[in-house]
């Protein structure tokens, strides 16, 4: 057991990252501004990573930062609902629960408008981080959203090395999300950053193409040496599955 009462069991997958509310609109296939109105729904892909792992019967936790407002206790109830541990979860009083109005357009585009200047998540400093839990990990899963700005990127990085020193495997979605980077530029060099440290990458084609300039094999190319997905984390492959609309393109690492 750990110092803080984290059970050590490694049978835990850890999130880190971004937890938000998403405003969709109240009727499907139009923009942002042609919807008539808007409900809220808890968003952030590395929490609904916690939540589906939870809901399949796994062992989850989150870590990250939310508004002290309504909205961020929302959201901190939502994960206790759903049995994911709240332990890595801390309360800012200086900065809201981020927002993301979200659509799928008739086109088939999908459109984002966020409210983060800055919002909570954007503010989680290394010192803050609960080690212990982080420790805990068997799997340690993570997205790109928090390498946009300091002081978050800094508890990204540490977050990332203190998993994996205990031994925990790096799960990494890329999840991109243009609008939210100062540049096209900045993000692709973000987000390969820290591409060689992971031991599963779930990328999506157009990130792949994104990343690359090319299709799956491009991957092939890609510093990290390739091979067959191997059956380690089912619970996790298969919340990838549930959670996307389109098929991941998912590889293991070799060891």
């Amino acid at each position: 057991m750990a110092a803080n009462g984290v059970v050590s069991d490694k049978s835990l997958i850890v999130s880190f990252g971004e937890m938000l509310i998403d405003f969709v609109p109240t009727v499907s296939g139009v923009s942002l501004a042609e919807a008539p109105g808007f409900l809220k729904a808890p968003g952030g892909a590395p929490a609904n990573v916690a939540i589906a792992v939870a809901r399949l019967g796994g062992k989850a936790s989150f870590v990250g930062k939310l508004g002290d407002d309504e909205f961020g206790h929302m959201l901190a109830d939502i994960l206790k609902q759903n049995s994911v541990s709240g332990d890595g979860i801390l309360f800012d009083q200086g900065a809201r629960t981020a927002l993301a109005f979200v659509t799928l357009r008739a086109d088939g585009e999908r459109e984002f408008m966020f409210y983060r200047n800055p919002s909570a998540d954007m503010l989680l400093k290394p010192e803050e981080l609960n080690v212990d839990l982080i420790r805990s990990s068997k799997v340690f899963h993570y997205g790109s959203i928090s390498l946009i700005v300091e002081p978050c990127r800094s508890a990204h990085l540490k977050a990332m090395e203190v998993a994996k020193g205990a031994g925990a495997l790096l799960s990494y979605d890329p999840n991109l999300r243009l609008p939210l980077w100062p540049s096209a530029d900045e993000a692709r060099k973000q987000i390969l950053s820290i591409w060689d440290k992971a031991d599963i990458v779930k990328v999506s084609d157009v990130e792949l193409e994104f990343l690359t300039g090319s299709n799956k094999q491009s991957m092939l190319s890609m510093s990290i040496p390739w091979t067959q997905l191997a059956p380690v984390t089912p619970l996790l492959v298969h919340c990838y599955a549930r959670l996307l609309k389109t098929q991941p393109f998912l590889r293991m690492k070799q060891n």
